[in-house]
């Protein structure tokens, strides 16, 4: 086809780019996600999308899209990221630093060992990363060499790629288990792809098939195939399927290193193919693995008529497909069912677009010889999140060890207040690793974006990759679900909150300069408190219609100015967190105390908390009312009592709770023993009166 018709605009701006007198783009025979580039009759390169081969999740749960340019010797000659749903891209990074940082690619060898971070070495070359993006760049790194790897080696164009093949899996078979549908397709020994009639037409938008067999917008969510596939030489999965007596024949079929898969259907598309002749190929789907494809012909295909596993719907099309021996194929590796959907645009002409479906055989179902790797190379294969944690261990190991220690003030918080020097010290020290470790290092600040991803999450599909895949935010979640269990929201924003620490530490610095602070009365201060609430229920609502618009509306956070982005950003953020620190020169922490909804969200539960550790007496409100007005964040109520859902845990009612030469009673107590007698000395002090 012609540049100009390929889809989409973006990737023709890639193109160009490598090569300005490209003039046809042909899907590759074989592989149609992998296009030849021509320039008049001469080819020049080749380029693909990377979802069309991985589907790695990123920070947002979901994958990106970028295109890739090689030359015909396996060079990247260009990479641009083309769609993606990251958070911190979207509003906060500019998109140009995230292009800046692929273009560190245009060069390297398909083959290439590539790193973000680091030294490059004879083994491997390291690129720069992006600060505050270092996760989303991680994955995008993945995606680009992965499947850079994967093409080239597809195409012939990197030598030695198949020898980084894992040993040849060997199946299970002398274990059987009955099992009914549910609980095959439930536990992953049966994959699905449901197409739709919508999704199928929209993949075509950009070529000559655009507006080609599309079907009315009433009709779009309904399905076009509703397409499975297994593997049977396993006996769980094919005696459940095929009952003991056709299992028992296909076993019996097959020859030594044959593999046999099962593929059912129903819906509209055939993934036969009404075209399909005896002799022939099946030319709607193929498998696909380790980069080589396999093409089914007649005599690999047999008819699959009687099915015996509980529960199993019906299916308009089932067969059986034998993988020969020539194919090399591991049972026990990743591979893909393709199915090709074509659309008719002349009398000989038509455009393809193909669906992978991804199927990976439960590891209770094969064994693997081990081998002897190196730690890079037994990195390079675990999951995208075991790699993150891996280069991130160091800021988990002082994460941990912040938190450790955390735990010790808490428990040990009544010894720790009878010594107010040292408990305001170590309160200090504490918010600065907060500010400077957690905030600025480590990147851990938290965000009502996570509670409302997770909220999302347990409705559509909670999967663990999502939120394991930024360590530092993975553990400060959980550590801050224990606390809201134990304590309540408190813990978290007056300890943890990078953001409530600078301004927290803000307003220390204020009031060492003598300058003069504002208490905003009880009654105001009161009915600010449902401002944060508010703004909880707006974003909450809008992200059950968007979740990307309620991402661009939590900005009303200032987290990701000032301390994920470290106020590098455009002015109108940088003067509106500015702002919001410079207040708390006056009053402490006007931002936590009546705007945050993430504070509002960590309150919510802080109901349910077990302890309530913080002591009061009986004078506290009646008539003594000294903490009160000593408490920064004006967390206690007139009457004495503690607002947990307000507090932020300062611990400031404590030292004055212990102190006997600041505390009412204890001064009336301690002047009463030493008159030998519990009254006070004067008329303004205050019996102590015991509490039991």
């Amino acid at each position: 086809m012609p540049l100009s018709s390929y889809e989409p605009v973006k990737a023709r701006q890639v193109i160009t780019s490598a090569f300005p007198a490209v003039t046809d783009v042909t899907p590759v025979d074989g592989n149609r996600a992998i296009k030849e580039l021509r320039a008049g009759d001469e080819l020049v390169g080749y380029t693909y999308q990377t979802l069309d081969f991985l589907q790695t999740p990123a920070y947002s749960g979901k994958p990106l899209d970028a295109t890739v340019v090689l030359d015909t010797e396996g060079e990247i000659r260009a990479t641009r990221v083309i769609h993606h749903d990251e958070p911190i891209l979207l509003i906060g990074i500019p998109e140009s630093e995230m292009h800046e940082f692929t273009d560190q690619y245009t060069g390297l060898a398909a083959d290439q060992r590539v790193t973000v971070g680091g030294k490059s070495s004879d083994t491997r070359v390291s690129v720069d990363g992006l600060s505050g993006a270092t996760v989303t760049v991680m994955v995008i790194n993945e995606v680009i060499m992965k499947s850079a790897h994967r093409v080239g080696n597809e195409l012939g164009l990197v030598e030695g790629a198949g020898d980084a093949r894992p040993p040849v899996s060997e199946v299970k078979t002398d274990t059987f288990e009955e099992k009914s549908w549910q609980e095959l397709t439930g536990d992953g020994s049966v994959r699905r792809l449901l197409l739709t009639h919508g999704q199928v037409d929209d993949s075509f938008e950009g070529t000559d098939a655009e507006g080609v067999d599309t079907v009315p917008a009433d009709q779009r969510d309904e399905p076009l195939i509703d397409l499975y596939t297994t593997y049977l030489n396993v006996p769980t999965i094919g005696r459940n399927l095929l009952g003991e007596k056709q299992y028992q024949w296909l076993m019996d079929e097959l020859k030594e290193g044959e593999h046999a898969i099962a593929v059912m259907a129903r819906g509209e598309y055939s993934f036969k193919g009404s075209g399909y002749v005896r002799g022939g190929i099946f030319d709607r789907i193929q498998i696909r693995q380790f980069g080589d494809t396999f093409n089914f012909r007649d005599l690999d295909y047999y008819r699959l008529s009687d099915v015996y596993a509980r529960g199993m719907p019906e299916f308009s099309e089932l067969a059986i497909f034998i993988i020969r021996q020539q194919y090399k194929f591991d049972p026990g590796t990743e591979w893909t069912l393709e199915l090709t959907v074509k659309r008719q645009t002349g009398p000989l002409d038509s455009e393809f677009q193909v669906f992978p479906l991804s199927y990976q055989l439960p590891d209770r179902y094969f064994t693997r010889p081990e081998v002897e790797l190196s730690r890079e190379q037994w990195l390079e294969e675990q999951p995208m999140w075991v790699q993150v944690w891996y280069e991130k261990r160091f800021q988990v190991a002082v994460l941990g060890a912040g938190l450790i220690f955390l735990l010790f003030i808490l428990f040990f918080q009544d010894w720790l207040v009878k010594k107010p020097k040292v408990t305001r010290w170590i309160r200090h020290a504490f918010l600065t690793y907060t500010l400077f470790f957690i905030g600025w290092y480590a990147l851990g600040q938290l965000s009502v974006v996570n509670v409302l991803t997770f909220v999302h999450s347990l409705f559509s599909g909670f999967t663990w990759e999502t939120f394991l895949i930024d360590p530092v935010i993975f553990v400060l979640w959980a550590v801050v679900a224990g606390i809201i269990l134990l304590w309540g929201r408190a813990v978290y924003c007056g300890w943890l909150c990078p953001f409530g620490a600078l301004q927290e530490l803000v307003n220390e610095i204020a009031r060492k300069l003598k300058v003069p602070q504002y208490t905003v009365p009880f009654a105001i201060h009161e009915r600010l408190w449902a401002i944060k609430y508010i703004i909880l229920l707006v974003l909450f609502g809008v992200s059950l219609d968007s979740m990307a618009t309620a991402e661009k509306l939590a900005e009303v956070e200032p987290f990701k100015t000032a301390i994920t982005l470290r106020f590098d950003r455009s002015w109108p953020f940088v003067t509106y967190a500015v702002l919001l620190v410079a207040v708390n020169i006056f009053t402490r922490k006007v931002f936590c105390r009546y705007m945050c909804p993430l504070g509002a969200a960590l309150a919510l539960p802080t109901k349910i908390r077990v302890f309530d550790w913080l002591k009061r007496r009986k004078e506290c409100g009646h008539p003594c009312r000294l903490c009160e007005k000593e408490c920064e964040v004006q967390a206690i109520h007139p009457d004495g009592t503690i607002n947990y859902q307000e507090c932020h845990y300062c611990l400031d009612c404590q030292m004055t709770y212990f102190d006997d030469h600041k505390c009412p009673p204890l001064i009336v107590k301690r002047r009463g023993k030493r008159r030998g007698q519990n009254s006070p000395g004067r008329p303004d002090q205050i019996p102590v009166t015991q509490v039991t």
